[in-house]
């Protein structure tokens, strides 16, 4: 996993969730873990349980799923987020894009564009409130 990003890396990615977040009351979360036997999307949904990210007032949580092996990515969002983007393929079109990154081993980018792209349509349906707070973490979590 060392090897996935650097310290900076990670860091331009904190600060990406951070900017996207600004301008909506939505939450990202980027979750990495060096290997899963289960089926992605499913432990995709046991990480997004685990860092309560069901929890936010509106329920326009997004998580960044990433695990390394075996390889496999996935965007998840919470219901209120996925009702509006739904018949638009909003995620899978934001996941190709960031895999398209992956293959060319632009991790950093990838994961950075993505983010940004997410943090538009969540602004775009849940824009920021005046009492507008971080309800969950931006570090990346790892297991």
């Amino acid at each position: 996993m060392d090897h996935f990003l650097s310290p900076s890396e990670e860091q331009e990615i904190v600060n990406a969730i951070i900017q996207a977040e600004k301008n909506t009351s939505g939450e990202i979360r980027v979750h990495i873990e060096q290997r899963s036997d289960l089926d992605a999307y499913e432990r995709a949904k046991k990480v997004f349980f685990e860092l309560e990210m069901q929890k936010t007032k509106e329920r326009n949580g997004v998580l960044f799923y990433v695990c390394l092996n075996p390889k496999s990515f996935v965007i998840l969002g919470d219901e209120k987020i996925d009702q509006v983007v739904k018949t638009e393929n909003f995620w899978e079109g934001t996941k190709e894009l960031i895999i398209n990154h992956f293959k060319n081993k632009m991790y950093k980018d990838g994961l950075v564009y993505g983010i940004l792209k997410a943090g538009k349509k969540l602004q775009e349906f849940f824009p920021a409130q005046k009492d507008n707070r971080d309800e969950l973490s931006n570090e990346i979590s790892k297991a």
